[in-house]
């Protein structure tokens, strides 16, 4: 991201440095000398658009503070009542599937299904620790230490294309800006997230066949005991850097997800998952109205059932994401002054265009771009881009192009961030074909995401 951010800043100083030298004020050509013609020029223009994109960075993350409070005081309730394990218990049956290679009562499996839980709700400052900790336990089974196991690169592949069910952090970001259907990419955003994670199982078996690995020994250390405490490994900052909005990671409770439900409600779960895609397609537009009301009387209903105090748990939740808005002004700052120095210099222009006229005929238009191009190297870039685009009034939130961004943020990963980040803390080099699934899956989910947004929300 360091280079990244210095590089959009420099490229964007040189092209305005370039047009500001060409430059030539209005009327000079015809002699005109009246000076009281304000002479701003691009390098002017550049200046604006900085102040303007701080002081709007700002604005943007206070209007995020109800939003966000509201968000995680229900992730909070439904955290107390058990929700996260519950879905691990319902998908474990089709994990050990999944994982021939993982014994079915490693502690790595239920690291993984907890990961994958807490991706699904959104919850990414849950999902990272339990993704660390399951690489660390995956770890104890690798017979080649320093080369990523197929489980290793599969669990990698399913990380960075997790089925989404519910995309809060978007769907805060949307309610700021003004949309009058906030959660109107929940349905698209679980059709294309569906797509990709099938396309990242898919491509992660095919590929395993063509990046053997030679047992070199045992496994590298005895198995793990039972998953508690926070993981240990290289600290990994705050996920707010790459995963914005999230907030910084807390030692997560390692809980042990315990007995499988039987493999019939596995099936029957993931059928009714399936089955919303269909749904989502036809009649997307008239659940989406339905789905903020539902969820917060669903989640507050699931904790008054599970006898959870769920007044005390909202508010423990809301303080959360009160200190979450204000924690991501910095990056917000960094990223919007940026974007906006980019835009006004002309040299998105420039980089657009030629992309742009190839790509608009599939549904990918020349302004959502950016936001492909660059969700798989920085979350955080690309978080500063979706906001800059859907808080742009030409734009807005409600646009094919604000749904559209809006889909891609919320069913693509950081897949650079994720493989450096959780094979770094097991100290893997060789990573095999990781890179291949996983980029395979975000391919397949901008693809997903250009068609049911196209279908649902197209002119």
């Amino acid at each position: 991201m360091n280079v990244i951010f210095f590089a959009i800043v420099l490229i964007s100083f040189v092209v305005a440095g370039f047009r500001q030298l060409t430059w030539m004020p209005q009327g000079a050509s015809s002699g005109a000398t009246d000076k009281a013609v304000p002479l701003h020029g691009p390098m002017q223009d550049l200046a604006t658009a900085m102040i303007d994109g701080a002081t709007g960075s700002v604005t943007l993350a206070l209007g995020l503070v109800g939003v966000m409070a509201l968000f995680l005081g229900l992730m909070k309730v439904a955290e107390e009542g058990g929700l996260l394990i519950v879905i691990a218990r319902t998908v474990r049956p089709l994990m050990v599937r999944l994982f021939p290679d993982v014994p079915a009562e490693h502690p790595a499996m239920g690291s993984m299904i907890l990961n994958m839980a807490a991706n699904a709700l959104g919850l990414g400052n849950a999902a990272t620790p339990f993704g660390i900790r399951a690489m660390q336990q995956l770890e104890t089974l690798n017979r080649s230490p320093g080369t990523a196991s197929n489980a290793m690169v599969l669990f990698l592949a399913i990380n960075t294309s997790s089925v989404t069910i519910l995309p809060t952090g978007v769907i805060a970001l949307r309610a700021a800006a003004g949309s009058v259907d906030p959660a109107g990419i929940v349905p698209t955003t679980l059709f294309a997230t569906i797509c990709s994670t099938t396309v990242a199982i898919i491509m992660a078996k095919l590929c395993q066949r063509y990046w053997p690995v030679t047992p070199v020994g045992p496994p590298v250390g005895p198995p793990v005991g039972p998953p508690v405490g926070p993981p240990v490994g290289p600290p990994v900052g705050p996920v707010v850097a790459e995963h914005a909005p999230a907030v910084e990671i807390e030692d997560a409770p390692m809980q042990d997800v315990g007995a499988p439900y039987p493999l019939w409600v596995s099936v029957a779960a993931l059928s009714a998952i399936v089955g919303l895609v269909p749904l989502t397609i036809f009649y997307g537009r008239g659940i989406a109205p339905w789905i903020i009301p539902g969820l917060m009387v669903g989640l507050l209903g699931f904790g008054v059932a599970r006898r959870v105090n769920v007044y005390e748990a909202f508010v423990e939740g809301a303080k959360d994401g009160f200190q979450v808005a204000l924690r991501i002004i910095p990056y917000l700052v960094a990223i919007l002054v940026a974007v906006a120095m980019f835009r006004t210099s002309g040299a998105l222009e420039m980089l657009i265009r030629p992309l742009g006229a190839v790509t608009e005929l599939v549904g990918l238009p020349a302004d959502a771009l950016p936001m492909a191009l660059l969700r798989p190297l920085s979350g955080s870039g690309a978080y500063g881009i979706l906001a800059s685009i859907i808080q742009d009034p030409a734009t807005g939130p409600d646009s094919y192009i604000g749904y559209l961004v809006s889909t891609f943020q919320g069913s693509t990963e950081t897949t650079f961030y994720v493989l450096a980040v959780y094979f770094g803390a097991v100290q893997i080099r060789r990573i095999r074909h990781a890179l291949v699934a996983a980029l395979a899956a975000d391919v397949a989910g901008i693809a997903a995401a250009v068609f049911i947004v196209s279908y649902l929300y197209g002119s």
